[in-house]
């Protein structure tokens, strides 16, 4: 009697012991399952922050103190330019990319060209006339000009950014426009902020002839690094896991990975004249990502630190030293 007595209680505590496992397991599943839910739903919040076409997004703001004033004489310079491009009638261009998105820029004919041409590459979130006090300096070295809007940018369709990454194979569609269209024989490509690094993935390509040289001004490394900064300073946050996990919804909603979309790896196959600029004060991307492009790139290759200039605002507060330094950079090419 005594032994089926403990015979019960054993199986008793048995099948206690096995419901509790049971509830942990299930407590635990809906655990994770909550954060999994979470994850997912707080990187569809990052992608329409940050990838998707639309959003307003106010990234990380530098101090007022990271930027030195531009001298009366060097704003005088630039207002004389973007008074000069308000008053020019660009020929608007329209292109089908690989994807099927129509494409739009505007291209400024210079009739002292001679077969040059540069294609100017804005920013994150901007649009091609944010490009204009670049216009009239290089048209005045006999330049025509071509500016873009990046895809999901300005008049250029697309739903999403994709940081230069596909864009860099639609510049090898305008490249070729330019060449069998235009009768360009000598390309510069000249970007700003995410425009830099999209000429710097551009360098990677199997690029035509024409093309000989490039200028980067204030470009990131990869976009994961440039994001990962981007979370840290606006959020707190650390990358890993939110990166990661908006990095696969980016995969699954535009076709690219924040890893893939490298401008480091690019400018590594790199061959052509590069002139790297970046502000000594730059916050939004952080200087040391110019050393180490640098470092990184093929080619005949030359790096300006700016001092006192905050995220591409070396043509804002070094002008005049901007321009001799791109006149330099441009002879140099071409003589």
């Amino acid at each position: 009697m005594v032994c089926c007595d403990k015979i019960v209680e054993y199986e008793y505590h048995l099948e206690l012991g096995g419901v509790m496992k049971k509830r942990i397991l299930l407590g635990t599943g809906i655990i994770v399952g909550i954060i999994i839910i979470g994850m997912i739903f707080a990187g569809n919040y990052f992608y329409n922050e940050g990838i998707k076409r639309g959003t307003e997004v106010e990234l990380h703001r530098e101090s007022d103190t990271v930027n030195v004033m531009a001298t009366t004489e060097e704003q005088s310079i630039i207002n004389e330019a973007i008074d000069w491009y308000n008053n020019q009638e660009p020929e608007v261009l329209e292109m089908t990319s690989y994807d099927q998105l129509v494409l739009k820029a505007d291209y400024i004919e210079n009739e002292e060209s001679n077969g040059k041409a540069v294609i100017l590459a804005h920013g994150y979130r901007g649009h091609r006339q944010q490009m204009d006090d670049l216009v009239k300096f290089y048209y005045d070295q006999g330049f025509s000009i071509l500016m873009p809007d990046a895809r999901g940018h300005g008049e250029s369709e697309g739903d999403y950014i994709g940081y230069g990454w596909h864009d860099r194979l639609d510049y090898l569609d305008w490249i070729d426009m330019l060449v069998k269209e235009y009768g360009a024989k000598d390309i510069m490509l000249h970007g700003n902020s995410m425009g830099a690094s999209l000429v710097l993935m551009v360098s990677g390509e199997d690029l035509p002839k024409e093309v000989k040289g490039i200028v980067a001004d204030s470009g990131y490394t990869t976009v994961k690094e440039e994001l990962s900064h981007q979370l840290k300073h606006l959020y707190n946050l650390p990358p890993f896991p939110l990166l990661d996990i908006t990095s696969v919804i980016t995969k699954v909603r535009a076709g690219y990975t924040f890893g893939e979309a490298s401008a480091i790896d690019q400018v590594k196959k790199n061959t052509l004249p590069l002139y790297i600029i970046h502000g000594d004060a730059d916050e939004l991307v952080p200087t040391e990502m110019a050393h180490r492009i640098y470092e990184a790139a093929g080619g005949t290759k030359e790096l300006w630190i700016v001092p006192d200039a905050g995220h591409t605002k070396a043509y804002t507060v070094a002008t005049e030293e901007f321009q001799d330094r791109i006149r330099g950079f441009i002879d140099d090419i071409f003589n």
